[in-house]
């Protein structure tokens, strides 16, 4: 058989649990074909392998793409004059009375067309691949009305067109309260559900339906009402959930066997269980945390003795956590939340995937897809210890250097 490509003299992490750390196999020969990993070889099968494309790796680390599992990149506009109002002294609550927040963002993307949406996402989406992230999650909920909510959606999805990273969407009609129904979310929940989720599913805009379930979001009972909603339309869902409070969203989005739950800073020990027994994945962002000065963190010890899988992403967005980097996410969930550095890679390919419901990347293994990034690392650690220290020598998406 003659493949498309073969790397080889590589160490290969594959992210696979096979007792070994990072999943390093013995082998040091991958085959791509037709876009996926085809095998994995010992090195002296070299001589017998044919291929288009030999690389040789040089003994550096091959690792499966990264995977970005929760963003917010598309929105118009950017909140850096209310950075600078905070540090002067000026409160949320007054930069809130003034327009500011999420108020601010949801005006300004509004007012975007697609052609100035895409321009700005795509300049985000472009700084998360040069650090080898080949698959962004991208969430709505800036426009909080029909028209803008899709036309981000539309923008998320051609983001994959222009750009070397394959796009997961996600619907957060449920995101905030707009202004033209203040006061009223159980009818802006009922406007989400009748009217712009049946817009998004028609229109295959979604892969996923979000609700922001907290204390300032929606409540327990209105995030019940969109997840019934999505599973009328057959999409997963997931949740922001215990952020700020113990809302008990968690709990809810683990009835509805939620693909994740995000945040979590305030999750009850006593509520893990609900998420081991529903396979949901808790996805940990540090840079909200960070950038937030939060002090409360999420449990981390209880989720690893309940075998709960852990992923980390940027949650990148202009308010709470405007990041662009997940391998500093990744790092800060290390330094903030004392995951290991191998916690922080997996939760950024493997558990990133599964929090995607993805079951065809975030590791290196025959049949997934042929989504690798190679490093001039000594350990995969120094990828979570240095900040801003590396960039990949070879990134490849669907088995094609990107």
């Amino acid at each position: 058989m003659q493949y498309d490509t073969l790397i080889y003299n590589v160490r290969i992490a594959s992210m696979q649990h096979n007792a070994q750390p990072y999943g390093q196999l013995s082998e040091s020969v991958v085959a791509l074909l037709k876009g996926v990993i085809a095998g994995v070889f010992n090195a002296d099968a070299i001589h017998s392998l044919s291929a288009r494309t030999m690389i040789d790796g040089q003994q550096q680390w091959l690792l499966p793409g990264f995977i970005d599992c929760h963003t917010h990149l598309v929105y118009g506009g950017n909140r850096a004059n209310e950075f600078e109002m905070r540090l002067q002294g000026v409160s949320y609550k007054d930069i809130a009375l003034q327009g500011g927040g999420i108020k601010s963002t949801v005006e300004q993307t509004r007012r975007a067309n697609e052609a100035s949406l895409f321009k700005s996402a795509a300049k985000r989406a472009r700084r998360l691949a040069e650090e080898g992230v080949t698959t962004i999650e991208v969430k709505s909920g800036y426009g909080l009305d029909n028209d803008t909510e899709l036309r981000m959606l539309r923008v998320a999805k051609s983001l994959e067109t222009q750009l070397p990273v394959r796009i997961a969407t996600t619907f957060l009609g449920a995101h905030a309260l707009p202004p033209e129904f203040a006061d009223n979310a159980d009818a802006y929940i009922d406007f989400v559900c009748d009217t712009v989720l049946p817009d998004v599913a028609h229109n295959n805009l979604a892969d996923a339906v979000d609700v922001f379930c907290e204390s300032i979001g929606f409540t327990t009972a209105q995030t019940e009402k969109v997840f019934k909603a999505a599973q009328q339309y057959g999409l997963p869902v997931k949740a922001h959930v215990e952020q700020l409070t113990d809302s008990k969203g968690a709990v809810l989005a683990a009835k509805y066997n939620a693909l994740s739950v995000d945040h979590i800073e305030y999750l009850a020990e006593s509520d893990i269980p609900h998420l081991a027994a529903s396979g949901s994945v808790a996805v940990l962002l540090p840079g909200a945390f960070y950038y937030l000065h939060e002090t409360q963190k999420p449990p981390v010890e209880a989720l690893r003795q309940h075998n709960v899988p852990m992923a980390v992403a940027t949650d990148l967005n202009p308010g709470s956590s405007p990041i662009a980097s997940l391998l500093t996410a990744m790092n800060m969930a290390c330094v903030l939340f004392a995951l290991t550095p191998e916690e922080a890679l997996r939760g950024g390919t493997l558990y990133a995937a599964k929090a995607l419901g993805l079951s065809d990347r975030g590791e290196i293994k025959p049949g997934k897809l042929a989504d690798l990034t190679l490093w001039d690392i000594e350990s995969p650690a120094e990828l979570v210890y240095t900040l801003n220290g590396h960039r990949p020598t070879r990134v490849f998406l669907g088995g094609q250097h990107v």
